[in-house]
Parts: C-alpha cells; sequence; structure tokens
C-alpha cells in the first residue's frame, strides 16, 4: 500500500486575520470565561499547570499557559500499522483518510436491512477496509450489541487488531478499559517500549462537553491514556445553534477554546503528550433541531478547524464523509463527496468518517466503504494535483505526432496511461449505454456490493500470530464471540 502522503492546504476558508482574530477570541474565552471542571484532581493538575480556580466552579487560563502546552505538545505525530504498512505522519498538512464512528445500526449487505451490528460485523469490516487502498486507518466503525459491555471495549480492540494491519483507534468508557486495551495492545506489538514507540493503536477521548464544561468520567479515561504515552484525538463537538453559538465564527471560537483546554490539560498530565487537536463541529437542522452532518456548513466548519490546528502547529482529527441520507444514494454522494474533498484540501491530518457513514453516523453500510474508498480515491487525486515537467508538458512528443495525428499508440500515451496520472474508480461505470445494459443496467451501490461480497469471501488471514493470541487469551476474559 502506497502511503506516500497527499499534501492538502490549497484551500483556505479564513484569511491570516480571521485566524489571528478566531485564536485571539479563543483565548480570551479561556482567561475570561474559562472552563467548569467539577472534580477536584482535575482543578489541581490544571492549577499546577498555572491555570486559575475561581469559586465558582471555573477554571481560567491565562494567556501564558495556553503558551507553554503549546511549545510542549508536538507538532508532529507518527501512527503505525503492521505488517509493511508505512506510518501515518500526521502534522503539516499532510492527509490521510480513515473510517469513523460508533453506528449502532449497519446496512444487511443481503437484504439491504437495518439492523444492529454484531462483533462479526466489526471483524468483516476491518478486514473489508484491509483491502480498500484509499481507507488509511480504522477507527471502529460500530458498537457490537451481542458483546457484554463490560468487555466491549477490549473485544473491539481485539477484533480490529486480529482483521486489519492498519492503525486501529478507538475509545475506552473508563480508565480500567483504558490500562487493558494498552496491555493487549502491547503483547501485539512486542512490548510497553515497542508499543510507545512504533504505537499501533490510539485513542479518541471525549472529554468535554460543549459548551465548555469537562466531562468527569471522560477526562479520567483521558489521563490514564496520556499517562502511558499513547496518541489521542481530543473529540470536542459543539452544534451551532445548540451547544454553540449559531453564527459559524462563533462556534469556531468556541470549539477553539475547547481545544486549547484540552492541549493544556494533556500536558499538565504528561509534557510532551502526543495528541490530536479533534474539533467536530456541526450544525443542527433548525426545523427540525436534527443533526445535520452532511450539512455544507459542517464542512466549511471543519476545513476552517484544520487552518486552526495549522497555525497552532499542533496535528488534526478533522471530520469528513458524513451524510443524512439512510442509504448509499444521490444525496449521500453529493454530501460525502463534497465535504470529503473540501477538507482534504484544507490539509486535514487523519480525516475520520471518510468512509462507510451514513445517517448522521447512526448507520453504516458495507457497499458504502467501496464506494467510499472511490470518493477518497479520486479526492488523494485531486490533492496530487498537475504535475508540469519537460516529460509531462511533452513537447516533444507532440512534435512527433505533428498536426493531424494522434497520440493513441504513442509510447508517452501507452506509459502515462498505466501510471498515476488517472485514477479509475471501481464502482464507476464509463462503457456506452448499450453494454451497460446487456450486463444487467446495475448502478454504483450493486457494483459495490458485489466488490465487498467478493472481499468478504477472500481467504482470510489473522493478523495476530497463535502464540500471541494465546498469549491474549490467558491474560484476559474473552467472550465466546471474540473469535
Amino acid at each position: 500500500m502506497d502511503l506516500t502522503p497527499a499534501v492538502g492546504g490549497s484551500i483556505r476558508l479564513l484569511s491570516d486575520r480571521d485566524v489571528r482574530d478566531v485564536d485571539a477570541a479563543a483565548r480570551s474565552i479561556l482567561a475570561t470565561t474559562g472552563v467548569r471542571v467539577e472534580d477536584e484532581r482535575l482543578v489541581e493538575i490544571l492549577v499546577g499547570a498555572g491555570a486559575r480556580a475561581v469559586t465558582d466552579g471555573r477554571v481560567m487560563f491565562p494567556p501564558h499557559v495556553v503558551v507553554d502546552a503549546l511549545e510542549s505538545a508536538p507538532s508532529r505525530v507518527l501512527l503505525h500499522g503492521r505488517g509493511g504498512y508505512p506510518p501515518l505522519d500526521l502534522g503539516g498538512r499532510r492527509v490521510y483518510l480513515g473510517t469513523g464512528g460508533a453506528a449502532i445500526r449497519i446496512l444487511d449487505l443481503d437484504d439491504g436491512r437495518a439492523r444492529e451490528p454484531r462483533l462479526s460485523d466489526l471483524a468483516d469490516i476491518a478486514w473489508l477496509v484491509e483491502r480498500l487502498e484509499h481507507v488509511h486507518f480504522f477507527l471502529r466503525p460500530v458498537v457490537a450489541r451481542d458483546v457484554p459491555p463490560a468487555a466491549l471495549d477490549l473485544c473491539k480492540f481485539y477484533t480490529c487488531l486480529v482483521n486489519t494491519r492498519k492503525h486501529v483507534m478507538g475509545s475506552a468508557g473508563t480508565p480500567e478499559a483504558a490500562e487493558a486495551v494498552i496491555d493487549l495492545a502491547a503483547l501485539v506489538a512486542g512490548g510497553k517500549e515497542a508499543l510507545t514507540s512504533r504505537p499501533i493503536v490510539s485513542f479518541v477521548a471525549s472529554w468535554m462537553v460543549s459548551p465548555l464544561k469537562l466531562d468527569v468520567g471522560a477526562c479520567r479515561v483521558l489521563a490514564a491514556i496520556v499517562e502511558h504515552g499513547v496518541p489521542v484525538a481530543l473529540s470536542s463537538a459543539p452544534v451551532a445553534g445548540s451547544t454553540a453559538p449559531a453564527t459559524l465564527a462563533g462556534l469556531l471560537a468556541q470549539v477553539h477554546a475547547e481545544q486549547l483546554s484540552g492541549i493544556v490539560l494533556a500536558q499538565a498530565i504528561r509534557k510532551g503528550a502526543p495528541v490530536l487537536y479533534g474539533p467536530v463541529p456541526a450544525v443542527a437542522d433548525f426545523h427540525t433541531m436534527g443533526y445535520a452532518g452532511g450539512a455544507i456548513e459542517s464542512s466549511l466548519l471543519n476545513a476552517a478547524c484544520a487552518q486552526l490546528a495549522h497555525s497552532i502547529e499542533v496535528p488534526v482529527y478533522s471530520d469528513a464523509g458524513l451524510t443524512d441520507s439512510k442509504l448509499p444514494d444521490v444525496q449521500a454522494g453529493y454530501e460525502k463527496g463534497m465535504n470529503i474533498l473540501l477538507i482534504a484540501l484544507a490539509g486535514g491530518n487523519y480525516i475520520h468518517h471518510s468512509a462507510g457513514m451514513l445517517e448522521s453516523m447512526l448507520t453504516v453500510a458495507y457497499e458504502q466503504y467501496v464506494i467510499d474508498n472511490d470518493i477518497n480515491g479520486m479526492a488523494l487525486r485531486a490533492l496530487r494535483g498537475i504535475e508540469v515537467s519537460p516529460e509531462t508538458l511533452a513537447e516533444e512528443v507532440v512534435a512527433s505526432v505533428g498536426p493531424g495525428g494522434h497520440y493513441l499508440t504513442h509510447a508517452h500515451t501507452l506509459a502515462h496511461v498505466r501510471s498515476n496520472e488517472y485514477f479509475v474508480p471501481a464502482t464507476a461505470d464509463r462503457r456506452s449505454r448499450s453494454a451497460w445494459e446487456a450486463d444487467g443496467c446495475t448502478d454504483a451501490r450493486e457494483r459495490a456490493k458485489e466488490i465487498a461480497r467478493s472481499i468478504l469471501a477472500q481467504p482470510r488471514e489473522r493478523f495476530v500470530s497463535p502464540e500471541v493470541d494465546r498469549r491474549i487469551r490467558n491474560r484476559f476474559d474473552l467472550p465466546s464471540c471474540a473469535v
């Protein structure tokens, strides 16, 4: 798998002055409004870093506290895979695209009906993604409903690691669960030192309840992760008009303040902790007040957040690929295509939700992963742009063909049509109508289903050795569904 990073940043929705103004507003919010912290230990940690506690449960962040935290936060985070996969080199404007979500429904590949996901679905999706070139990482996408809640975090990471070699990210519900997952990953990686030097897993922590209130339980999980030096995305998800101002700029100022406070907290727990700036901003449909994941305004916000992260030189966990459609249809295509391309062009580093998601994160579909692999591939091709060189300008070729000639059999043509100059989507049909009709008049969804079925039917390799698997099962009490 070629993971030479594509590079974004050609689109800038905010001017340099806009970025400075949003950043200044966010730092002012932290210094004058602060963050509500309803836990004495968290208050102690923040005060130890220079923050100031006030009597009504809020903590204020003087400007120098934010500056100090940004100086210690790494500007580059490497997330590793296994089996020869190169690391995801997060930082700058390098772009990677992957899965996301915690969907509670999946469209059955056979009958198309929405049902509850099982652990076997997580295994199947991981294997499917393993074979999809333009899905670079695997963030646990579904909540397996056949697993006891107490075992869910351990089982989901185990299942992911067994079925894909790509980097695995997920959440943990308790500090104890996070510790267990880290122990599990260390067994797979070859020890704790190997895990921290080449992290094959990372976490996402929803540590903030917007607006501006720490989730105490999630912060304790965050602390457990950070203390081990494992990378973590700081996810805060304000929604315009409900948990953030209705104006897009107002939401940006608030979510940037939330992210800065999270970086301060992580660096106060462990200086140099590898964190991802992780805003997941969104808007609501004000007619229903329902979450509108596919809205163009959500795309604008996420693209702007990439700029804010670049300005403070912290890698960014970006959000793109959501749709409000309930199935893989035209709506899903235009919403996903628009926002994946926009956030990629903006330079989002770790773009999650870019594959598989439907119904504003509530549902996934096997065939949607295949379709989104094509959308991602097209976005990555757009990032590469047009190479201009003596070879590609082809002056000598034009001269050799001359006026009235053709290029079909020229060696230059044959060389470049077989290169990465052109991207050909697997689910697209570019044949004549007569050929399409003769082949059954299938649409992209049906073609994607066939591709998914073909991949899932292939002989499956387990990416954890039998010896390591025995050690895992001796160490942990995994339920029978964890196969």
